[in-house]
């Protein structure tokens, strides 16, 4: 949308003789600390309710199924990793569908990210917002603007971090993670001691976890749904690819620790939960974690909102930096306008596309109500999950003797595509809404600037010299040629 460059660009002076392109900056524990933030966020905290509650008060169903939400989170990411060490570029999953299935499901992708994942961090930092305020209001709610001028502040200091240094983002990310980290291991841990010099009652919930009323078909999938939820954010390591360090080894290293991890930890808390507190207390609790809290530390119960702060601001820190990458890829492929993915002549970081998704994150929280739009938007998700997964498929046969770095068990995207198409089409089967069909018809109206932007190239000469004043003004340079172009 707009490659055009005018002379003038030039005169923005690169430092010393810099290559512009993203740096590898981004190391194991850096990637390991990426997933597990992004994955990690006020969930398992607040409402590990909705899969217990789904599974009928049944603790042993509900326990299987925060499992099997973990292994097919691993199967994704899994997948994912063959992808991202065969093709290491920025864009993620956006990437990966271009080289499969070609230009326009991934402008689809990307049109349709602009809109939820902006939206998706809007919601994250205003909930950020409720939970740092709160303790200075007591039982009364905290105002509005104060709320929503707390998220915007948030927002705009993560996108200047994420905008000007990949290594100081890296770093809060790391302290963010080991901070929300070490609190699940209070929970997790307290658990585990209360458990084994527990009461009879309590041992007596575990040994026959599986004796109460059992879900039934839709029961469970539900639950399922909710289970997946909670996972939601394996995908995240692919946007960064391009600045791993070593990608072919760290790549499926990371995913290997980062998301096994999480699986042991998630069920570490819920039986930690259900120690302390009975399958009903745990449906009717608003914030379960905080409730748990008040029964076993109740001298320094206020930790736990605190750590779902923390959890909170680390989440949305890895969201920012993975939509930046998303912007700066579909930029490059000319789906987006051409200043997105010009780098800092500074620090070589994708500044313009951090500004970007950073403003349209803003104005998601200002009128709050265009947040509930997105809440239809869900199964767009595992659409393109599925729609991934079926891109490595189709690489597998049509590019056989592309370099794979680790290659997955082949059945494993076969099983992961099946699913992705069941959870987009099982809740609008199950519960039909007509905020459905607007949600699939925005994603269709990427067509309509598809074809006269993208396919037949359109273009203003006005937006040049828009392009070459805001580029000197942010003293931003074009990337010299982008990874992708190189390995095709």
């Amino acid at each position: 949308m707009g490659k055009g460059k005018s002379d003038d660009a030039k005169k923005v002076k690169r430092k010393g003789n810099t290559k512009m392109q993203l740096k590898r900056n981004i190391g194991y524990f850096d990637g390991v600390s990426f997933i597990i933030g992004s994955i990690v966020g006020a969930g398992i905290f607040v409402s590990p309710t909705g899969v217990l509650k789904h599974s009928l008060l049944n603790v042993g169903v509900a326990l299987v199924i925060w499992t099997a939400s973990g292994l097919v989170s691993l199967m994704g990411s899994l997948c994912y990793a063959e992808l991202g060490t065969a093709l290491p570029f920025s864009g993620g999953e956006y990437s990966h569908i271009k080289r499969g299935l070609g230009s326009l499901p991934a402008f689809m992708f990307i049109w349709t990210s602009v809109f939820t994942k902006p939206a998706s961090n809007a919601a994250r930092a205003l909930l950020f917002a409720e939970y740092a305020t709160q303790p200075f209001y007591g039982i009364c709610p905290a105002p509005e603007v104060l709320k929503k001028c707390l998220a915007l502040a948030v927002l705009w200091s993560l996108g200047i971090l994420n905008g000007r240094s990949v290594k100081m983002a890296a770093w809060v990310q790391t302290v963010f993670t080991l901070l929300k980290m070490m609190a699940l291991s209070v929970i997790a841990v307290s658990g585990i001691v209360l458990l084994v010099g527990g009461r009879k009652e309590t041992l007596a919930r575990f040994e026959d976890m599986f004796s109460s009323e059992m879900p039934n078909v839709s029961q469970i999938a539900e639950a399922f749904f909710q289970g997946l939820y909670a996972y939601g954010g394996w995908w995240s390591l692919n946007y960064m690819a391009e600045e791993m360090k070593n990608p072919s080894r760290n790549i499926p290293l990371t995913v290997m620790t980062a998301v096994p991890a999480v699986i042991v930890f998630y069920l570490l808390v819920n039986i930690s939960y259900l120690t302390v507190l009975t399958p009903k207390e745990i449906v009717s609790s608003v914030a379960v974690a905080v409730t748990w809290a008040d029964r076993v530390i109740p001298s320094v119960a206020w930790i736990i909102p605190l750590s779902v702060a923390v959890s909170i601001f680390g989440a949305l820190n890895s969201s920012m930096f993975t939509l930046g990458r998303l912007s700066y890829a579909g930029s490059q492929a000319g789906h987006l306008p051409v200043l997105i993915s010009m780098l800092s002549v500074h620090t070589c970081t994708p500044a313009p596309a951090m500004i970007f998704s950073t403003t349209i994150a803003s104005i998601f929280i200002i009128p709050s109500d265009l947040l509930m739009l997105t809440n239809y938007f869900g199964f767009s998700a595992w659409l393109m999950i599925g729609l991934t997964c079926a891109s490595l498929i189709v690489l597998r046969y049509r590019e056989p003797n592309l370099h794979r770095p680790y290659k997955v068990f082949l059945p494993v995207p076969f099983m992961m595509v099946a699913m992705s198409f069941f959870l987009v089409l099982a809740p609008i089967i199950w519960s039909p809404n007509l905020q459905y069909v607007y949600a699939f018809l925005f994603m269709l109206g990427s067509f309509i600037v598809y074809l006269p932007f993208v396919h037949f190239k359109m273009h203003f000469a006005f937006l040049d010299k828009i392009t070459c004043h805001l580029q000197l003004l942010l003293e931003v340079s074009p990337a010299d040629g982008s990874a992708e172009s190189k390995h095709e």
